[in-house]
């Protein structure tokens, strides 16, 4: 579900699926039909299962802090459709958006598309309107059967790899690593960050029979830990203040640094500076209130992470969490992840078709004395001697931000 998706197909009497139907024939046939909008752009194509968005955030801040104007699209919605387009930093406004709407009712792609590949479409779209310097682009699951993988971009990044969307991608990291490793296109240069060694495999694989250049984290290029972080790798940047935190972020910060510079960005050090001091993403371990925080980690390797931010932001502290997730997450190792900082857990039940039901978590929480809540009972105070965060899924809160 794309919250206001449907006013728009409703409004210009476009019909599409809201399954999943991984496979690029019905884009590609989309897109032919409005002259391949997709060509006229110079992307930078992400996937990854974790990461993809920070990375994305801060290649735009540093983009625009450079002065260049830029497209993104990103999934899944924060608030509504409008935010998975961004031009320029900015939502796309309504009235583009209906531009865009009316040049798909015209080329007759009512009934041929599901939900994402027709969004996908008008994001290309928006973007050949708009005309920006770069395109963002990050697939919505997976990446060789994406709707997102009929580009051709600058640069391939590939930031993490790990168990997600099983039932879609494989039951392992190597299947999944062959999943993502298909955004790879011959001769395109790729970027890679922190990878297992099994799934690192597969990537190097796909891109050697691509014929195309590899930039791997930890070999070619590293941030480095210090007084002030150094970046070093096509470039080296001093970084003295980043405002996204955790070692994870560290790493996602070089990624989108080295991928700037490999699609030829002329990158200078004030302005590299300035942006990463800044820049922010919504759900990424994000302060709402006092010691209160909401953090989209809906899997074991991002809980993972997440737990590492907070020892690094507040050693010794415990948390009281407040935790929703979809039942097609590993919901039962992502809660014994975070079990060992737990002062509390409450579970929430909230409204999506495929959301987990708070007994559900309750039954294999790792810790007893839990408590159940709906979305609208959660409770944003917190206790002064511990903090708060509510984590999991991003369906979850996107919908507590829309209260």
């Amino acid at each position: 579900m794309i919250p206001k998706l449907d006013e728009y197909k409703k409004q210009f009497e476009l019909m599409s699926d809201d399954s999943i139907k991984p496979g690029l024939d019905a884009i590609e046939e989309a897109l032919a039909c409005v002259l391949n909008p997709e060509k006229e752009l110079r992307i930078i194509h992400v996937a990854g299962t974790n990461g993809k968005g920070s990375t994305i955030a801060v290649m735009e801040a540093i983009l625009q802090a450079h002065g260049f104007e830029t497209g993104v699209f990103s999934s899944p919605a924060i608030l509504d459709v409008h935010d998975q387009i961004r031009i320029n930093g900015k939502p796309i406004t309504q009235e583009e958006l209906e531009y865009v709407f009316e040049e798909m009712e015209a080329a007759g792609l009512s009934g041929i598309l599901t939900d994402f590949e027709l969004l996908t479409v008008a994001a290309f779209l928006a973007f050949r309107n708009a005309d920006p310097d770069y395109v963002l682009i990050e697939t919505g699951m997976g990446g060789r059967l994406d709707s997102t993988n009929v580009v051709t971009p600058l640069v391939s990044v590939i930031t993490s790899i790990a168990l997600d969307h099983t039932g879609f991608l494989g039951d392992s990291v190597e299947k999944i690593a062959a999943h993502k490793a298909g955004i790879i296109k011959p001769y395109i240069p790729v970027v890679i960050g922190e990878l297992p060694e099994d799934a690192k495999e597969v990537v190097l694989a796909e891109a050697k029979k691509c014929k195309s250049l590899v930039r791997t984290y930890g070999e070619e290029f590293i941030m480095k830990s210090g007084e002030t972080e150094t970046f070093s790798g096509m470039s080296t940047f001093e970084i003295p203040v980043r405002n996204m935190k955790g070692p994870h972020q560290a790493i996602n910060h070089a990624v989108a640094l080295e991928a700037l510079s490999l699609a030829g960005v002329p990158l200078k050090q004030d302005k590299v500076a300035d942006a990463i001091a800044h820049v922010s993403l919504p759900f990424r371990f994000q302060k709402i209130a006092e010691n209160v925080y909401i953090d989209g980690a809906h899997n074991p390797a991002a809980a993972r992470m997440l737990v590492k931010t907070i020892e690094e932001q507040f050693p010794g502290q415990k948390v009281d969490w407040v935790v929703g997730m979809l039942n097609t997450k590993d919901y039962k190792a992502t809660l014994e992840i975070l079990a060992p900082l737990a002062n509390s857990f409450t579970f929430v039940d909230f409204p999506h078709e495929q959301a987990a039901k708070a007994g559900d978590l309750q039954v294999v929480c790792p810790m007893q004395g839990s408590r159940l809540v709906s979305s609208n009972e959660i409770d944003l105070k917190c206790s002064r001697k511990y903090i708060k965060v509510v984590v999991g899924s991003l369906y979850l809160l996107s919908s507590l931000m829309r209260q």
